[in-house]
């Protein structure tokens, strides 16, 4: 198996103790390196002009430079360099702006460590999917990347799936990440009927979150098994 490289990161934010913090949950999540610590734009830039990394973890309001000003300098230059915007700022004309800018999440302050890996994992995913391929067949492959990225909101479930029910699932998923488990075994860990658990790691399955993988040893056919599509979906 080919061994992926860490994502690097920087984070910038000019409150040294909320940045250690931001580094201290990056470096939680496998997969992920801090790359450096930024405190100001000018920082920032300097550091990523030096060391270019994956995804910049960026507070918008930094005492030189507005946050965002960042970004745009890194889509002037051709940078392919993804950024995930950490910030208090809840004005909608700043969320345009971060979208127009290629902004990958936007996560307000503040938020638990369970909201920041999950916004970690999805961009881990969505990174290894663009790298599977150098392009895609068919509209629901590029469907897939986007929605692995954005994720789906609660109420998108499908009628008769239950949003607790849903975290309960996922959860039994990554308290045993990256091994994986079968419907019997989620049903059992979560109070629920094996049909139950199934729909729900079907449902799972079908959005990229979890990965179907046969599971051999006993009579008959093998057994399906459901494991996190991401490896860094271990518990908090």
């Amino acid at each position: 198996m080919t061994t992926r490289a860490p994502i690097q990161v920087l984070v910038v934010d000019d409150e040294p103790l909320i940045a250690e913090a931001h580094r201290a949950y990056t470096e939680k999540v496998e997969g992920f390196v801090v790359a450096g610590v930024a405190h100001t734009a000018r920082e920032a830039m300097t550091r990523l002009r030096a060391h270019p990394v994956d995804l910049v973890l960026l507070d918008l309001n930094l005492p030189d430079k507005h946050g965002l000003e960042i970004a745009r300098a890194l889509r002037a230059a051709g940078s392919g360099t993804d950024v995930l915007a950490v910030t208090s700022n809840r004005d909608i004309a700043m969320i345009r702006s971060a979208v127009a800018l290629g902004v990958t999440h936007y996560l307000l302050k503040p938020f638990t460590f369970a909201a920041f890996r999950d916004k970690l994992d999805r961009y881990a995913q969505y990174r290894r999917q663009l790298a599977e391929s150098a392009e895609v067949a068919a509209q629901h492959e590029v469907d897939r990347v986007f929605a692995t990225l954005r994720g789906a909101p609660p109420d998108t479930l499908p009628k008769g799936l239950d949003p607790k029910t849903f975290d309960l699932i996922l959860t039994a998923l990554r308290s045993v990440a990256p091994a994986g488990l079968s419907a019997a075994e989620v049903g059992t860990r979560t109070g629920t009927s094996r049909v139950t658990a199934r729909r729900y790691l079907e449902h799972l399955a079908d959005a990229g979150r979890v990965v179907r993988s046969p599971r051999y040893g006993g009579p008959g056919r093998p057994e399906v098994e459901y494991r996190p599509a991401s490896g860094g979906t271990h518990g908090p």
